[in-house]
Formats: structure tokens, C-alpha cells, sequence
């Protein structure tokens, strides 16, 4: 049965139950490649298929899942139950009908042809690609898949997205004396364009520089952070521009709208239709239409991001920031594609003392609140006169995210996306480097 169909008879017996109902369906079609120890561990091809149900009765929430087409009627059943078990909020609501936007670039329709061997020969090559280059492979895979989904309610909201994803990483061990050095690398598409060549290279050339560190002394020093040491640090601070940790109370910025809070070269956004964006859709999770909002304008605090609930709980607008991680969970506030854009860049050239960050370890560690943290770096190199000039044995990193980030430029042009977070290379100024 098509998934308008099963959407359309769901959300027609679910109403009879409810004040307002609101059906989400998800499939997803994915191929599987895991790597251990030099070797094509397991590969599996997967097909998933869910229905939630969400009902509201005398402003009370229910919610209910199936991956069982024939148990339909009892989902329902359990969501009205749930909701007539809930505490009754005013807040509570469902998406409007809308017009949505057309986000470009989103599917590959060469990824549902892949064959599991495809994934297999991808995953083969990174293994033997590290070999040739002297590095020994300790862990690595290759993901593919399709994801469709499509939210229909009561309101008149309707939407369907599709689209892609093709990812591969890998992780390398080469002699290093008495020990051994370890370094990896990943990468993530909409698009089967993926060099395995390129992301074993990757990985066995920062594992080959990272030989023979030495000790550094315990310095503040600016310090230059790879796109994955960045995108970790960024995840505490992206978490005070979710309206949720606001209202909670777990925000530095909750009393901070129209104020200088970070670097005046540094504006950032959400945009859920980012072209390839790996977050990118039509709709949210709530099926509002997605958009790129501002929250940071040259350092000045101009927003947060809100799904429905928060944003009624604020008395504003719905910044399209209802995330589903999937159809067993109900929405809640997330990010599409944050993105930094630094107006100001410096480059390594102009580092005459400093440190380069491949990764961290540890940055789940920080306090999201106050933003402090003490973190291992991975793969960190001096930097002397403009240019690296030598690999370092061990060293810790610590300081304030939100502190960090009053201070900071672009370390170069490009940009990655890493999960949720688009960005540069970034140097921030004066962190705490204790060797």
C-alpha cells in the first residue's frame, strides 16, 4: 500500500478519537559495511518501515508506534490511552497547513541501485589503500541508504521528503617506536562521490606526521582546530541556542537577545535547506516548512531555535526545528545544518606560536551550562613561525567554549559539514594547552 494511503486511513480512524491527530511515516532502505582488524567484518543490506501516531484530547498529548501495518488500530488506541493519561498543557499543537520549500539536491538515485558488494569493494579498497601505505586498519565501514518519510495531520499539514546518504570512515594504527600511532578519518555525502582512496590516504598521512611527538609545555596559546576538533567543541556551545535549554534554565544566552556574545567576524545559522545539506529537508519533524534562521549576526544574538512546543511556551514563531531522530521518538528541538560563517580568516602562516588539533577526546565531557571544559587532543601538532614543526606526545586542552569563541577567525575557506555543524577550519585564541 502506498504510504499516502496508509497516512490517509490512519489519520481518518485516528480523528474519530481525538480533538487533532497527526500521522508520521518513515522507510528507509540501507546497506551496511563494518571493517575490523584489516577485514570486511559483516555486511548487511536492511529495510525498516514506522508509523507514529500523535493525538491530542483536551489539550493532553498521546503517542503511539508501529513497525506492523496490521496493528494500526491498536497504536492508535495506545496513543489515545497515553493521552488521556498525560497532564493537560495549552502548548501542545500540530503543524499548520504550508507551502514548503524545494530543497535542491538531496537524492542520488544511483544510491538505491547499490548492490551490498558495491559497499563491499568501497570498504576493500580503504583497507587495502591503508595497507599500501604502510598503516594497519583497525576499524572502518561504509554506510548507503535511502530515507523517505511523510508527516500528514489533522491541520492540513502534508509533506513527503526523500533522499539519500553515502558514507565511509576509518580508523589506522602505524609503528611509533615502543607504540603505535592512530589516526582517522570520515566522510559523508547525499551523492555516491566518495574516494576511498582519498579518506585511507587521509587518515594514514596524520597517523605517519603524528610519529615521534614530542612534549610541550603547559602554555595559553592559540590554537588552531581541524574541522572534527571543532565540530566537537561547537556541539556544547550550539546547545545554548536551543530554545528547550532556554526555557530550562540551561542557557548562558537566555538573557542575552540584541547582545555581543561571540566574535564580531562570526555570524551563524540554521538552514534545514542547505543544497546537499545532510540535514537538509522540505519539512521538519513536525511538518513545518524548514528555513534559514539567524542566530547570530556578527556576534550579536538575534535568535533561537523552536519547534511548535517552545515556540507557544515563547509566544513567537516555530523556527522549523522539530527533529525526529526517528519514528519511535516524538520531536523535539534539534538543529538542521548549523552553520559558522566567519567574516576574518587567519591562516597557519600567521600562527607564530600555537598549536594544530586534529580531534578531540573527551568533548562530551564539557559543561554545557557554564561551557567549561578539559579535553585530550588527538593528533596535535606545534606550530612555530607559521608552520608546523612537530607532532606532540600528549597534551590536554581546556578553557571556556563560550569564552573561546569571542576570539576567533576562519583557518581557511573550505568548509565540511560533520554531522550537524558546516565549518571551517577555526582558530580560537588562548586556550590552556597542559603538556
Amino acid at each position: 500500500m502506498m504510504m499516502e494511503n496508509i497516512a490517509q486511513e490512519t489519520l481518518d480512524k485516528a480523528i474519530k478519537y481525538a480533538d487533532k491527530a497527526e500521522i508520521y511515516l518513515e522507510r528507509e532502505e540501507k546497506l551496511e559495511v563494518n571493517v575490523q582488524n584489516q577485514m570486511v567484518d559483516f555486511a548487511k543490506e536492511t529495510s525498516s518501515y514506522g508509523v507514529a501516531v500523535r493525538v491530542i484530547i483536551n489539550q493532553k498529548m498521546g503517542f503511539a508506534y508501529t513497525t506492523d501495518l496490521s496493528k494500526i488500530d491498536l497504536t492508535i488506541k495506545n496513543a489515545v490511552y497515553n493521552a488521556k493519561c498525560n497532564l493537560a498543557d495549552p502548548n501542545f499543537d500540530f503543524a499548520p497547513y504550508s507551502k514548503y520549500p524545494n530543497v535542491p539536491d538531496l537524492y542520488d538515485k544511483l544510491i538505491p541501485q547499490m548492490e551490498i558488494s558495491d559497499a563491499v569493494e568501497f570498504s576493500k579498497t580503504m583497507i587495502q589503500n591503508s595497507i599500501d601505505e604502510k598503516c594497519q586498519p583497525t576499524s572502518g565501514g561504509t554506510h548507503a541508504g535511502s530515507y523517505e518519510t511523510l508527516i500528514l495531520n489533522s491541520d492540513g499539514a502534508y509533506c513527503q521528503d526523500l533522499s539519500t546518504y553515502f558514507s565511509a570512515f576509518i580508523s589506522v594504527n602505524i609503528p611509533d617506536g615502543e607504540g603505535v600511532s592512530t589516526a582517522h578519518e570520515s566522510d559523508t555525502s547525499r551523492f555516491m562521490d566518495l574516494d576511498p582512496e582519498q579518506i585511507s590516504g587521509e587518515a594514514c598521512q596524520v597517523a605517519k606526521n603524528s610519529r615521534g611527538g614530542k612534549s610541550i609545555e603547559t602554555a595559553d596559546l592559540n590554537v588552531l582546530m581541524d574541522y572534527d576538533a571543532a565540530a566537537s567543541l561547537i556541539y556544547t556551545l550550539a546547545n545554548a541556542f536551543n530554545a528547550d535549554n532556554v526555557q530550562r534554565g540551561r542557557s548562558l544566552y537566555a538573557d542575552k537577545m540584541d547582545k555581543q556574545v561571540l566574535s564580531p567576524n562570526l555570524s551563524i545559522y540554521d538552514d534545514g535547506t542547505l543544497k546537499k545539506g545532510l540535514n537538509s529537508s522540505r519539512s521538519d519533524g513536525e511538518g513545518i516548512p524548514t528555513q534559514k534562521t539567524t542566530l547570530v549576526n556578527k556576534g550579536v544574538l538575534k535568535n533561537f531555535v523552536h519547534d511548535l512546543y517552545t515556540s507557544k511556551k515563547a509566544e513567537t514563531e516555530t523556527t522549523g526545528n522539530g527533529i525526529r531522530s526517528s519514528y519511535a521518538d516524538m520531536p523535539s528541538v534539534g538543529f538542521t545544518n548549523f552553520i559558522l560563517d566567519f567574516e576574518e580568516q587567519k591562516e597557519i602562516s600567521e600562527i607564530e606560536n600555537g598549536v594544530m588539533v586534529k580531534d578531540l577526546l573527551g568533548a562530551h565531557t564539557a559543561n554545557p551550562i557554564s561551557g567549561d571544559f578539559s579535553v585530550e587532543a588527538m593528533n596535535a601538532f606545534k606550530i612555530d613561525d607559521g608552520e608546523i614543526s612537530n607532532p606532540i606526545r600528549k597534551a590536554m586542552l581546556s578553557g571556556n567554549i563560550y569564552q573561546a569563541f569571542t576570539e576567533s577567525w576562519a583557518a581557511s575557506t573550505k568548509t565540511r559539514q560533520i554531522g550537524s555543524f558546516v565549518l571551517p577550519q577555526i582558530v580560537v585564541s588562548k586556550l590552556r594547552i597542559v603538556g
